[in-house]
């Protein structure tokens, strides 16, 4: 398909406007001050950078802050986002199968300065693993789109129903049920469930702090910090994991597994209050005492460009 509509989707260029109040700055040190400003300008000039290449391409194009995007993106061929793996995260949960994303990481982390300043701040900046392309790269990654050099990568994503409803909203990540609180307990109970409506191999009871499940993308995310495995990047396997749970007993060995494309898992609630967190705190939803999630691989996939090397390395595991 031609590329000629864009929409190029912009982390806010002040992404830090609740570090002060009528002109006066909550941070006190000078030289975090000074660091988090100059953020803001090298994010800046990345947008600018961006804009000048769309500007000299056969293509039609506007901007759009993602806090402003509040619609289904549907009228564009592709759609490109200026930051890190947060706005391409964002922008997902407006985008169907039909229109490719390319993510532009417009601030990486520098190793560097991560460990010239660790004594005095985290100067850690975004990790990128979403984003094809730098402004370093990103008219040559922008020509291959455009001459057809390149195509985008199919990558599942998690489709959640709420008692048989499907919710409007897929996880590219993942989805973590948890209680609001982060003290409390979450008490629930799960199984594997077959197509033909066979489960593998039981119900499993749990008190804990929660259930995550990851796609394949978001296996280097939450999942693997939490001590889970990378997964090939294209797999269709969804990865789960009990967090913190309480006593398991037996049960130990099944508090993290995968289940396979062509099934699903049947989580049942069991406290007065719950939240289906979807891509960390992108989207939320409440459960009550008695709800029925089913979580499946079983969504539109988003048709993402990928760094041919991020593709290569996930393709060992």
């Amino acid at each position: 398909m031609a590329i000629r509509k864009l929409l190029l989707l912009l982390k806010p260029i002040d992404p830090y406007p609740f570090l002060q109040t009528e002109g006066v700055s909550f941070i006190k040190n000078p030289k975090v001050l000074q660091y988090l400003e100059s953020r803001c300008k090298v994010h800046k000039n990345a947008i600018n950078y961006c804009k000048e290449v769309l500007n000299k391409k056969p293509v039609e194009w506007k901007p759009i802050s993602r806090n402003d995007l509040s619609h289904p993106i549907d009228d564009v061929d592709m759609v490109i986002t200026v930051g890190g793996d947060g706005t391409l995260l964002h922008a997902s949960h407006f985008i169907d199968d039909s229109v490719p994303v390319l993510g532009v990481n417009s601030d990486p982390t520098q190793a560097h300065e991560v460990e010239q300043l660790s004594d005095q701040f985290d100067a850690s900046r975004s990790t990128g693993h979403l984003c094809a392309a730098t402004v370093e790269n990103f008219e040559q990654v922008l020509d291959d789109i455009l001459l057809g050099k390149v195509v985008p990568s199919k990558v599942s994503r998690i489709s959640v129903k709420l008692n048989s409803e499907p919710l409007p909203s897929h996880a590219f990540n993942d989805i973590l049920i948890a209680h609001p609180c982060p003290a409390a307990v979450s008490r629930f109970s799960f199984k594997i469930k077959n197509k033909d409506g066979e489960t593998n191999p039981k119900t499993v009871n749990c008190r804990s702090s929660g259930l995550r499940v990851c796609t394949a993308a978001g296996s280097t995310a939450a999942m693997l910090s939490a001590g889970g495995f990378i997964m090939p990047m294209l797999s269709r396997d969804l990865q789960f994991m009990v967090r913190e749970p309480i006593s398991p007993g037996p049960t130990s060995t099944q508090m993290h597994s995968a289940f396979k494309g062509e099934q699903s898992m049947d989580v049942n609630w069991y406290l007065d209050r719950g939240t289906i967190y979807i891509d960390g705190c992108q989207v939320r939803y409440n459960v009550q005492l008695g709800d029925t999630i089913e979580i499946s691989s079983d969504a539109p996939v988003l048709n993402v460009f990928l760094s041919h090397v991020f593709t290569q390395i996930r393709s060992k595991y």
